[in-house]
């Protein structure tokens, strides 16, 4: 199944991402593709805030993974800067554990995320506004999607 959504502000985006921290479930992957400034880490933190997470969400450039605290531990990656490395870093007990785990730039690590999960990808449109592409990847997904009230 797959799905449009146009907001037209950054707090539109984040009660997207609201309604998606509401509906995820233990070992949830929600992948997150679009050009940078696209608003990845603004539909993050909405679903931080739907997670029932109190601290402020920033994005994980640097530090590759972010893990905060809520209903379910949201671990959010970027993997723009695993490009071409092939090492066991631990990422896969994170992406299979108890939480819900969002990563940006997912093509880097395409090989350890697995066949189910949610796939988003983001356009931007002008200043405010943005056109996310909800694809289901499995069962579990396209229930969510089917629950969504957009």
């Amino acid at each position: 199944m797959e799905i449009k959504v146009i907001t037209n502000s950054k707090e539109e985006t984040k009660e997207l991402g609201f309604q998606l921290g509401q509906l995820a479930k233990p070992q949830m992957v929600y992948t997150l593709t679009g050009d940078l400034g696209a608003g990845k880490t603004t539909l993050t933190q909405g679903i931080a805030k739907g997670l029932d997470i109190a601290r402020t969400v920033s994005s994980p450039t640097f530090t590759i993974c972010k893990i905060y605290h809520g209903r379910l531990d949201l671990y959010h990656f970027d993997a723009y800067r695993l490009e071409g490395l092939h090492q066991d870093l631990g990422f896969e007990e994170m992406i299979q554990g108890d939480g819900l785990t969002v990563i940006e730039w997912p093509m880097y690590i395409q090989e350890i995320i697995g066949d189910e999960y949610l796939e988003i990808e983001i356009k931007l449109l002008d200043e405010d506004q943005r056109e996310f592409t909800l694809k289901s990847n499995g069962a579990t997904y396209e229930q969510l999607l089917g629950e969504l009230k957009i």
